[in-house]
């Protein structure tokens, strides 16, 4: 009996070392660009109060594409789309992301798609726009779906790893405390903001800057199974640079991705660099204390570029180990922010602005004519608005994103309270809402506090960084 249970126990055994065993999953990858530079002129960039029409463009305006593909049946697909624009909103974004499931069959749910905030691109939500801003819209509907079904129809076995690089000597807060009696009536007519955006550069009246900066430029790197560079996809918490020449730009998000090719020397033909913006809502280029002389136009954007695209390839090389099968997870939700409401003194006083003519306004604090149409129109809108944000795991790396131009010190306090080893956030994603102060900044006022500027709840900071610690929570358990 004992020889027949022993018997049973070794061809159990053998039975069991010959079953195959199953396929270990393995990462996938696949790249597109698809170009969206206008066809139809003119068009009027979209970061200005007073935009001038322009017929041509400096540099190429694309949609650049990542598709990560654990490699399970039915497993997890995470979309990366960074699109040449000063925002894209939901109206243009939720199309193009229902085209794209449908013909990858990736839900919408996992697909991250973002504006890298170029001030030199057109506008984006021409509802009622001239014919050339229609068409352009459509163009760029379809230029995001197409880049999506591309990437994903490219896939071919990768690695992973993840980064950072500090680069501090290219971002400046812009919000300065000034001394007292020189901050500007706002354009509402109140004298209560103690803190300016882009003051004077005059050292007699700065005191100090209202906030931090974030220097680190966060990489997610992408080779194939041949350790050949497939796709960068980078974060830097600094605005545009601008200084194009009035013609449409892709900006140093663009010039970036133009130039990590040449850093990378072994890249792919199907390589694919990305810039996304940080939390930059209150940083930029410019250096208040000690301004650098002038520069020819686009000679500042290939400066900023090119250490830029230093700074990545020196995380790269930063890098210990690729990971041929991190854990991929996303979270997505949908939150309902209540919309800041004008006080009647205020819309009274607005629909009194809007009446003047140009010589009555010139006696009027600057831009009190612009705020007074835009205090009207958020006057009209409904009380409540919705919102995606989005947390995305990459093995230790955590990816956060918000549909504002979120202020520095917001990316700052989710990235020192994530459970993750490394983490960036994606400013201007699924949307645009305008900008997004912490409550601390508000008491300071200034441009990026302005109502109308900033357009949410003034604790919406607050609520949208609980809702993604929690998300973090679930997928880093």
């Amino acid at each position: 009996m004992k020889r027949l249970s022993v018997l049973l126990v070794i061809s159990l055994l053998a039975a069991t070392i010959a079953l195959p065993s199953p396929a270990r999953a393995e990462l996938r990858a696949g790249t597109s660009i698809v170009d969206i530079t206008p066809q139809q002129w003119p068009l009027a960039p979209r970061g200005s109060f007073t935009p001038r029409p322009t017929d041509s463009a400096r540099d190429p305006l694309k949609v650049r594409c990542l598709v990560l593909d654990d490699g399970t049946d039915g497993g997890m697909r995470i979309v990366f789309a960074v699109v040449d624009s000063c925002m894209v909103h939901r109206g243009q974004l939720d199309p193009a992301k229902k085209r794209a499931s449908e013909a990858t069959g990736i839900p919408v749910e996992q697909m991250l798609m973002c504006a890298t905030h170029t001030h030199s691109a057109p506008f984006a939500n021409a509802q009622h726009g001239t014919p050339q801003e229609l068409a352009y819209q459509e163009r760029l509907i379809d230029g995001i779906a197409q880049a999506v079904i591309e990437a994903a129809n490219s896939l071919q076995p990768a690695r992973v790893g993840w980064s950072g690089y500090d680069l501090p000597d290219e971002v400046f807060n812009r919000r300065w405390f000034l001394k007292p009696g020189t901050v500007p009536t706002n354009p509402f007519g109140e004298d209560t903001d103690i803190v300016k955006m882009n003051p004077p550069r005059n050292n007699d009246i700065l005191i100090n800057p209202a906030g931090p900066t974030d220097p680190e430029v966060s990489v997610l790197y992408v080779e194939n199974a041949n350790g050949r560079p497939l796709s960068v996809f980078a974060n830097y918490s600094l605005h545009y640079v601008g200084a194009t020449g009035g013609q449409m730009s892709a900006d140093y998000f663009g010039e970036f991705a133009r130039l990590m090719p040449y850093r990378l020397r072994r890249a792919e033909e199907d390589f694919v660099a990305m810039l996304s913006n940080g939390t930059s809502g209150d940083i930029n280029n410019i250096n208040f204390r000690d301004p650098r002389p002038p520069r020819e136009p686009f000679e500042q954007i290939r400066i900023v570029a090119s250490k830029t695209a230093d700074a990545a390839t020196r995380a790269i090389r930063q890098i210990d180990s690729l990971r041929e099968d991190p854990v991929l997870s996303m979270r997505q939700r949908e939150l309902t922010l209540k919309h800041r409401v004008p006080t009647k003194a205020l819309i009274e006083r607005a629909e009194r602005i809007m009446k003047m003519d140009n010589e009555q306004a010139k006696e009027l604090p600057r831009l009190a004519k612009a705020y007074a149409k835009r205090t009207l129109d958020l006057a009209a809108e409904p009380p409540t608005t919705d919102v995606l944000i989005q947390a995305v795991r990459i093995g230790d790396l955590a990816i956060c994103t918000m549909p504002f131009e979120v202020l520095v010190d917001i990316g700052l306090e989710l990235k020192k309270k994530s459970p993750a080893g490394d983490t960036f956030v994606v400013s201007l994603a699924n949307g645009g809402y305008g900008y997004l102060p912490p409550p601390e900044q508000h008491e300071f006022g200034g441009y990026e506090t302005w109502l109308c500027t900033n357009k949410v709840q003034k604790d919406a900071s607050e609520i949208l960084v609980a809702n993604l610690l929690e998300m973090l929570g679930e997928i880093f358990p």
